[in-house]
């Protein structure tokens, strides 16, 4: 009876550490935004928008008023583009996965809000929003 009990009560905690992985992963990395949620944040929250792919790929287009800082860079050159660490930051890369680990370095640096262009740039382009070049 009593063994019953143990492995009702682990599997138990197996799934309740499953259904929070989600959770504790946006804790960690950021909060993943919808190209509609990323343009709420731009538009009401005063978002600032950080592209963190190489120089050549900003310059053949970009999100409006985003700032360049290459992932490389990161944690090198991040003082001298003097965010307000209180304003929500989006991470945005070519695809998403660049953005989940600055997202990682960034929280650790201070920022309270980070959240990363689910699909990164593609997926802006895919909703037709304007690209700045």
């Amino acid at each position: 009876m009593q063994t019953d009990n143990l492995a009702l009560i682990g599997v138990m905690a197996a799934a309740g550490l499953a259904l929070l992985m989600p959770t504790i992963s946006t804790l960690i990395s950021g909060v993943g935004l919808s190209v509609a949620e990323a343009t709420t944040w731009i538009n009401r929250r005063k978002a600032v928008v950080l592209d963190l792919r190489a120089p050549a790929d900003f310059q053949a287009g970009h999100l409006p008023n985003s700032k360049s800082l290459p992932f490389s860079k990161l944690s090198s050159d991040l003082e001298r583009l003097k965010l307000d660490r209180k304003l929500p930051l989006i991470l945005v890369c070519q695809n998403g996965n660049e953005s989940r680990r600055a997202a990682q370095q960034l929280r650790k640096m201070g920022f309270a809000e980070v959240g990363l262009l689910d699909g990164g740039l593609k997926a802006w382009q895919t909703a037709n929003l304007p690209l700045v070049k």
